[in-house]
C-alpha cells in the first residue's frame, strides 16, 4: 500500500498535540501548589450506601450525624468494587441471600477539610468527574451548595466536570465538611474523582481546560464529523450509484447521536437509554463493513449476513420490553465485548481487499481502542480520574474519511489531468491532420480558381475579342471594308481587351470602384472625340456578388451603351450617375443627342448591341431599359442587391 498522504500525518499530529494538552490538564489538576494562593487536595472520604423508594430533591440542610453510622473510609478517586456493593447492600436490607432489594441507590461521600492553607473571599469546589445518572447534591456544612441534573435519570454527568463556588464574606464558618449525595440507580455504577478546594481564581483554569477537553472539544468534532456527513448525502443526492456516500452520512448520523447525550439533556428512561448507547456501537460497526465492502466492491455475504444477525439477535435480546438480557451490571459490560470482536473482523477484512479500506481499518482500530478504554472507566476498572477517549472518535473518523475524500479527490483531479492531456494530445495530431487536410483544400481550390478564371478569359475573348478580329479579318479579305472600319474595329477590340483585364481586378463588391476603373479607361477617348463627360455617382451600398464574371459583363453594358452614343447619336455631352432603392442600385446614362426609335432599334437584324446589352443584364440578374427622343436618350442599368441562388 502506498504511503498515506501527508495531510494525514498532519492531522495525527494535531491530535497527538491535543493528547498532550489533556496530559498537562492532568498536571494541572494534581499541583498541590505552593505559597498562599495554593488549593486544598482532598483524597479520603467516608462513603456509605442507602436505599430510596424513588428520586426525590436534596433537601435544603441535611446533617451527616443524621445518616446511618455505617462510614466506610475511602481513597478518592473513589469507584466502589463489587465487594463493596454486596457490603453495603447487605447492610441496607439484603440479608444473607445477597438478593439486592428494588428502590433508588443513594451513595453518600463525606469529606472532612481540615488546613485549608487560605481564607479567600470566593473559594471554589472543582471536581474532574462525579459518575451517577441522578442527582447530585453537595452539602458544604451541612447545606445545600450545589445541585446538577434535573430530578430523575440523567447521562451527561460523566464528562462534565464539578464546579461551583462559595462565597465566603466576613463572619462565615470555615468550610469543615463537605457532604456529596449521589442517586442512581440499581444497574448503574458511580465514581468519584479527587476533590480540590481553594480560590477560585486559582482552580478556574484547570477547570476550563478539562471541560473544554472533555466536553467543548468533543462536540466540535462529533459536529464537524456530521457536517462532513451531510456534504456526503447531498452528493449522493447528486450521484445516486455511489452507495458509499449514503453508508458515510448514516454512519456520521449514528457516530452523532450516540454522543449526543454528553452535551445535550435528553429525557429519555433508562432501559431504553441503555438500549440505545448498546446497540449504537453495533450500528457503527455494521455501517463501517457495509463502507468497506462499497471500498474494496467485494460482497463478504458470509461476514455481512453474520453481522446483520449478531446486531439483529443483540437488539431484540436487549429490547426492554422483553427484557431476555436486562440492563445489569453484570450483562451489559458483556455485550459490549462483543462489539469489539465484530470490529476486529471487519478490520480484518477490510484489510485484506482494499488498498483504501486499509486506511478506514486504522481509524476503527483506533475507535475501537478508544472505546475499549471508556468501557474499562464506566466499569470502574480505572479510576474516575481518567479520560473518555471514546469522545474523541469522531475526530479520528473526520481524519479518516477526511483524508480518504482528500485522496479521492487528487485522485480525481490526477484522472481528469490525464484525460485532459491525452485529449490535448488528440486534439494536437487531430489539428495537424486538419491544418494537412486544410493545405490540400486551399491548394486545389486554388488550383480550381485559376482553371476556372483561365476558362473564363478564353471564353470572354473568344466570344469578345475573338469574334470581332475574325469578322474583321473576314471583311478585309472579301475587299469590302473600309480602313476607317478596320480602325474602328481594332479599337473596339482594344477595348474589350482593356475590360477584360480590367475585370480581374479586385473590387472587393464595390460597384463605385468598378465604374472608376471603366472612367479612367474612358476619359482619355472621350476627350479626342469632343464629348464632354459628367460624372454624377454617388455612395452605394455593396454587392456581394459582385465577381469578376459579373464585373465584367457590367463593364461591357456601360461599355456598349457610351459606345453606341459616340457612334450613332452625335452627342456632344454624356452624364453618368447612380441612385439606389430597396432592393437594388441603379445606373443611369444620358446624352443630348438625337435620339432613336427604340422599338424599331430592339427589332431589327443588327439591333445586336441592345440585346447584348439585355442578355448580359440577364445573367447577372439585372434590368436594362430605354426612354429616347429628340432631345436625348436615357439607359438605365438595374442591378439586384441580392442575386437568386
Amino acid at each position: 500500500m502506498a504511503r498515506p498522504p501527508r495531510l494525514l500525518g498532519n492531522l495525527l499530529l494535531l491530535f497527538s498535540l491535543a493528547v498532550l494538552l489533556a496530559a498537562a490538564t492532568l498536571y494541572l489538576d494534581n499541583d498541590s501548589g505552593h505559597g498562599p494562593a495554593a488549593s486544598l487536595h482532598l483524597t479520603q472520604a467516608g462513603w456509605q450506601e442507602t436505599v430510596a423508594t424513588g428520586y426525590t430533591a436534596p433537601p435544603a440542610e441535611l446533617d451527616s450525624a443524621n445518616l446511618p453510622p455505617a462510614w466506610q473510609l475511602v481513597a478518592l478517586p473513589f469507584s466502589p468494587s463489587i465487594a463493596l456493593l454486596r457490603q453495603a447492600a447487605a447492610g441496607a436490607g439484603a440479608g444473607a441471600t445477597g438478593h439486592v432489594p428494588p428502590g433508588v441507590r443513594i451513595s453518600w461521600l463525606k469529606v472532612a477539610v481540615d488546613g485549608l492553607p487560605v481564607q479567600a473571599r470566593l473559594l471554589a469546589l472543582y471536581g474532574i468527574r462525579v459518575k451517577t445518572d441522578g442527582t447530585i447534591a453537595v452539602y458544604i456544612n451541612g447545606k445545600l451548595a450545589h445541585q446538577a441534573q434535573a430530578e430523575g435519570p440523567a447521562w451527561n454527568s460523566t464528562r462534565t466536570p464539578l464546579w461551583f463556588t462559595l462565597d465566603q464574606h466576613a463572619g462565615s464558618a470555615p468550610v469543615r465538611e463537605i457532604l456529596l449525595r449521589l442517586e442512581h440507580s440499581p444497574a448503574s455504577q458511580t465514581a468519584l474523582s479527587s476533590l480540590r478546594l481553594g480560590p477560585a481564581n486559582t482552580l478556574q483554569s484547570a477547570y476550563h481546560v478539562r471541560l473544554w477537553l472533555q466536553q467543548q472539544l468533543p462536540a466540535m468534532l462529533s459536529a464537524a464529523f456530521m457536517a462532513v456527513g451531510v456534504f456526503s448525502v447531498c452528493v449522493w443526492l447528486r450521484r445516486p450509484q455511489e452507495i458509499a456516500y449514503l453508508l458515510f452520512f448514516n454512519l456520521a448520523v449514528t457516530a452523532f447521536l450516540r454522543g449526543l447525550h454528553f452535551y445535550v439533556d435528553l429525557p429519555v428512561e433508562n432501559d431504553w437509554f441503555a438500549w440505545l448507547t448498546v446497540n449504537s456501537l453495533f450500528w457503527l460497526v455494521l455501517a463501517v463493513h457495509f463502507f468497506l465492502c462499497q471500498l474494496h466492491q467485494r460482497p463478504l455475504v458470509w461476514l455481512t449476513r453474520a453481522l446483520v444477525a449478531v446486531t439483529l439477535l443483540i437488539g431484540v435480546l436487549t429490547l426492554p420490553v422483553l427484557a431476555v438480557l436486562p440492563n445489569m451490571p453484570t450483562v451489559t459490560p458483556l455485550v459490549y465485548l462483543i462489539a469489539p470482536v465484530m470490529s476486529m473482523i471487519t478490520c480484518v477484512a477490510g484489510w485484506r481487499h482494499s488498498p483504501e479500506g486499509r486506511l478506514v481499518v486504522y481509524g476503527l482500530f483506533a475507535c475501537t481502542a478508544m472505546g475499549m478504554s471508556d468501557w474499562l472507566l464506566q466499569n470502574n476498572i480505572i479510576n474516575a480520574e481518567g479520560w473518555y477517549l471514546g469522545a474523541y472518535a469522531p475526530a479520528v473518523c473526520f481524519i479518516t474519511f477526511g483524508v480518504l475524500m482528500y485522496r479521492r479527490y487528487i485522485d480525481a483531479i490526477a484522472e481528469v489531468e490525464r484525460v485532459n492531456a491525452g485529449l490535448a494530445e488528440r486534439l494536437k495530431v487531430r489539428e495537424a491532420e486538419l491544418e494537412a487536410s486544410h493545405q490540400r483544400l486551399r491548394e486545389i481550390e486554388l488550383r480550381q480558381t485559376i482553371s476556372d478564371e483561365r476558362q473564363r478569359l478564353m471564353q470572354d475573348m473568344h466570344d469578345g475579342l475573338g469574334s470581332s478580329l475574325i469578322s474583321a479579318i473576314r471583311s478585309v479579305e472579301r475587299g469590302n471594308i473600309s480602313d476607317e472600319r478596320v480602325s474602328q474595329i481594332l479599337k473596339d477590340c482594344l477595348d474589350d481587351l482593356k475590360l477584360t483585364i480590367d475585370s480581374m481586378e479586385p473590387v472587393e463588391a464595390d460597384l463605385l470602384l468598378l465604374l472608376a476603373t471603366l472612367r479612367f479607361r474612358l476619359e482619355p477617348r472621350l476627350e479626342g472625340t469632343g464629348v464632354k463627360l459628367l460624372w454624377e455617382v454617388r455612395e452605394l451600398p455593396t454587392l456581394p456578388w459582385l465577381n469578376p464574371s459579373s464585373a465584367l459583363h457590367i463593364l461591357r453594358i456601360v461599355q456598349e451603351s457610351i459606345a453606341n452614343i459616340l457612334r450613332h447619336t452625335g452627342a456632344t455631352e454624356i452624364r453618368v450617375a447612380t441612385t439606389d432603392g430597396v432592393d437594388g442600385v441603379q445606373v443611369h446614362i444620358s446624352d443630348n443627342g438625337s435620339g432613336f426609335d427604340v422599338a424599331q432599334a430592339l427589332g431589327q437584324p443588327g439591333g445586336r448591341g441592345l440585346q447584348n446589352q439585355r442578355r448580359r443584364a440577364a445573367s447577372v440578374d439585372g434590368k436594362v431599359s430605354w426612354q429616347s427622343n429628340d432631345t436625348g436618350t436615357l439607359f438605365t442599368l438595374w442591378l439586384p442587391l441580392a442575386r437568386k441562388a
